[in-house]
C-alpha cells in the first residue's frame, strides 16, 4: 500500500500547476514581448495587417523617439549629407534631425517625482504606522479607516478641486507639487501595509532594548526597523507602482516643466500620423526602472507577502 500525503502534491497535481502557471505566464507576457517586438519595427510593419510575427529589426522606432525632425528636400540632405548612423536612419524618410526630444526630460521628471513620492510615502507611513500599533492613540479605529478611505476615493472626484487648490498656491506643473499628490494618496497604503508588518514584530524586544538603556527611538532604529524591512521594500514597490504609472493627475496638473513620461508617450507623432514604434520603444524603456527595483527587491517582495503567515 502506497503512502499518502496530505502536503506533499502528486506529480499529477504538480504536472498540472505547473501547465497552469506556464498557460499564465505566456498569456501575462504576450503584450509585455509584443511591445519589445513593435519597438524593432518600421512604422509600415508595425501597423501592417495581418500583423507581421517576422520582421527585419530596426531602431528606427527609438531614434524617432529620442529626436526631433523636420522634413528636408532632397537637395537639402545631398548638400549636407548624414553623418552618423541615426542620422542615415532619418536621412531614408526624407528627415533630418533637428535637436534630441523631449522624452528625455519627462522620463527623468518620472524618476524624480516618482522615487520621490515613494521615499515620502514610506518616510512617512513608516512613523505613523509604529505610532499606530505601539502606542495608545484615542479613536485609533475612526483614524486607521479614515486613513484608509482616501485610499477608497476616485481621484477623478476630487480632480477639479486639486486642480483649482494646486492653481492658487502655485504648485500646478511642479515636481513639488506632484510629488505631494502622490505622497498624500499613497500614504493610507503605506501606513496599513506597514502597520500589519510592525504589528507582527514582538514588542518583547523593544522592552528589552529599553531596559538596556535604549531610548524609544534607539529601540526604533535598532530593533524594529531591522525586521521591518522586508515590509518596508513591498510597501516602497507597491508605491512606486502607483507613481510611476499615475496617468489622471498627471495630464490635470502638469503640461510642461513637471510633466511625466504617460502623459508624453501617446503623444509623440511621426511623419503619417501616431509613430507606433517610437510609442512602443517609449513604453519599453519607462517599463525598465520598475522592473529592475522590483527585481532588485524580489526577495524582499516574496518574504514580505508571507510575513506573518506561519506563526509558532
Amino acid at each position: 500500500m502506497s503512502s499518502f500525503s496530505v502536503t506533499e502534491p502528486s506529480p499529477t497535481q504538480k504536472w498540472v500547476a505547473g501547465t497552469l502557471v506556464a498557460l499564465y505566464a505566456l498569456v501575462a507576457l504576450m503584450p509585455l514581448v509584443w511591445i519589445i517586438a513593435t519597438g524593432f519595427k518600421s512604422p509600415s510593419d508595425a501597423i501592417a495587417y495581418p500583423p507581421k510575427l517576422l520582421f527585419e529589426p530596426t531602431v528606427e522606432g527609438y531614434v524617432n523617439l529620442f529626436t526631433t525632425q523636420t522634413r528636408a528636400t532632397p537637395e537639402a540632405l545631398a548638400a549636407n549629407p548624414p553623418e552618423t548612423w541615426y542620422e542615415r536612419i532619418v536621412a531614408e524618410n526624407n528627415q533630418t534631425i533637428v535637436g534630441p526630444s523631449r522624452f528625455g526630460e519627462r522620463f527623468l521628471n518620472s524618476v524624480i517625482i516618482g522615487f520621490g513620492s515613494t521615499f515620502l510615502s514610506v518616510f512617512l507611513g513608516t512613523f505613523a504606522a509604529y505610532a499606530f500599533s505601539r502606542f495608545k492613540i484615542p479613536l485609533k479605529d475612526d483614524l486607521l479607516f479614515f486613513i484608509l478611505s482616501t485610499r477608497m476615493m476616485p481621484p477623478i472626484a476630487v480632480a477639479i478641486p486639486i486642480f483649482l487648490m494646486y492653481r492658487a498656491a502655485g504648485l500646478s506643473d511642479t515636481h513639488a507639487g506632484m510629488i505631494l499628490l502622490y505622497t498624500a494618496v499613497n500614504l493610507s497604503l503605506s501606513v496599513w501595509l506597514l502597520k500589519g508588518f510592525i504589528d507582527e514584530i514582538p514588542v518583547e524586544y523593544e522592552e528589552a532594548a529599553l531596559i538596556d538603556g535604549y531610548t524609544r527611538f534607539q529601540a526604533f532604529w535598532k530593533v524594529v526597523l531591522p525586521q521591518a524591512a522586508t515590509g518596508i521594500a513591498s510597501t516602497a514597490i507597491f508605491c512606486l507602482i502607483f507613481a510611476w504609472n499615475e496617468y489622471a493627475f498627471a495630464v490635470l496638473l502638469t503640461s510642461g516643466q513637471a510633466q511625466t513620461a504617460p502623459p508624453f508617450i501617446p503623444t509623440i507623432i511621426g511623419i503619417g500620423g501616431q509613430d507606433w514604434p517610437a510609442v512602443a520603444a517609449g513604453a519599453t524603456l519607462f517599463l525598465l526602472p520598475v522592473m529592475v527595483f522590483t527585481i532588485l527587491l524580489r526577495k524582499h517582495l516574496l518574504r514580505g507577502i508571507t510575513f506573518g503567515a506561519v506563526r509558532k
